[in-house]
């Protein structure tokens, strides 16, 4: 009995330690899991709170780099503006200094230019009397200097050929005017009953050359010579556009004789008007062939001991024409 007791209580304390160990074992599971859950806990708190960090060191470099580069643009921006204003004060600028220190006239008026004009007229009058009228006019310069070379000659039927040519040196005054100096050469061929007498004059010419109001074309010349001679001459004349290639010209010349104490002096006053209307047809700006008619007056010659007086003579004077610019 004593041995089954014995044996009882061996058992039980058997169970027990066992029971105990199982007990102890299951205990220390559950604190590895516990342990490692709160590990586990711990490293997903570590990492969000690296995510964290990390998200707010990019926000943070994100939004340096922002601001960086707002402060990049914001300095381009201004230094664009403030090239663009540089570059707006240089051009508003710019015209005034332009117009205070640039001449236009020395721009344009460094240029040489030549151009020639050859007129070849037939002309008649009420009397059919016939002459054949020749102009050459050369200009070689700038805008502000320029020579003149003006040859004009006459050829009357039956007779020699008078002819003058005018040497001239034109200086701007103005935008619209030239003052000319320079000489004139002239051959005279004056017709008598039984000879024919030929004389080489030549005087000095002082004129304007220039574009007058409502665009008259104007030369006006003082000649001074020998055997006290002195003359004025006028001439203008206007375009009129009829069509872009048809054009009327309006014409006046003058000629006056203040002196004159030469062997076949004209006489004194006007000795010579002519006024009438040319139409011509431009092919090109440079050949022109036109038609014209007008009126003309002159006084005639003085008294000298080498020729009779003549009266004045006026009529009707009609021509046919050929213009060449080149």
């Amino acid at each position: 009995m004593h041995n089954i007791n014995l044996f009882a209580k061996t058992v039980f304390s058997i169970s027990v330690c066992c029971i105990s160990t199982v007990g102890l074992a299951a205990t220390e599971v559950h604190s590895a899991h516990a342990n490692s859950a709160e590990i586990a806990t711990i490293a997903a708190q570590a990492d969000t709170q690296s995510h964290q960090s990390h998200q707010s060191h990019q926000s943070h470099q994100s939004h340096q780099s922002h601001q960086s580069h707002q402060s990049h643009q914001s300095h381009q921006s201004h230094q664009s503006h403030q090239s663009h204003q540089s570059h707006q004060s240089h051009q508003s600028a710019s015209p005034v200094q332009e117009s205070q220190s640039h001449d236009h006239r020395k721009e344009h008026g460094a240029q040489i230019y030549a151009v020639s004009t050859l007129d070849t007229q037939w002309q008649v009058n009420d009397h059919a009397e016939g002459v054949l009228k020749s102009e050459l006019q050369t200009r070689i310069g700038t805008d502000e200097n320029k020579l003149f070379v003006k040859i004009h000659s006459d050829k009357h039927e039956s007779q020699a050929t008078e002819y003058d040519a005018k040497l001239l040196y034109s200086r701007m005054i103005s935008d619209f005017w030239d003052v000319q100096a320079g000489v004139r050469y002239r051959h005279e061929v004056n017709q008598q009953e039984h000879q024919t007498d030929r004389e080489d004059k030549f005087d000095a010419v002082f004129g304007l050359h220039g574009l007058a109001p409502y665009f008259f074309e104007t030369d006006a010349y003082f000649y001074l010579g020998e055997d006290q001679y002195a003359a004025l001459s006028f001439e203008t004349t206007r375009d009129l556009l009829l069509t872009q290639k048809l054009i009327a010209q309006p014409y006046l010349d003058v000629d006056v004789i203040l002196q004159d104490d030469a062997k076949y002096a004209k006489k004194t006053g006007l000795n010579r008007a002519a006024v009438g209307m040319e139409m011509r047809y431009e092919i090109s700006k440079n050949i022109m062939p036109y038609i014209s008619a007008g009126y003309e007056y002159t006084k005639g010659n003085q008294q000298t001991a080498w020729q009779s007086a003549t009266g004045s003579e006026q009529g009707g004077l009609y021509a046919i024409g050929f213009r060449v610019r080149f």
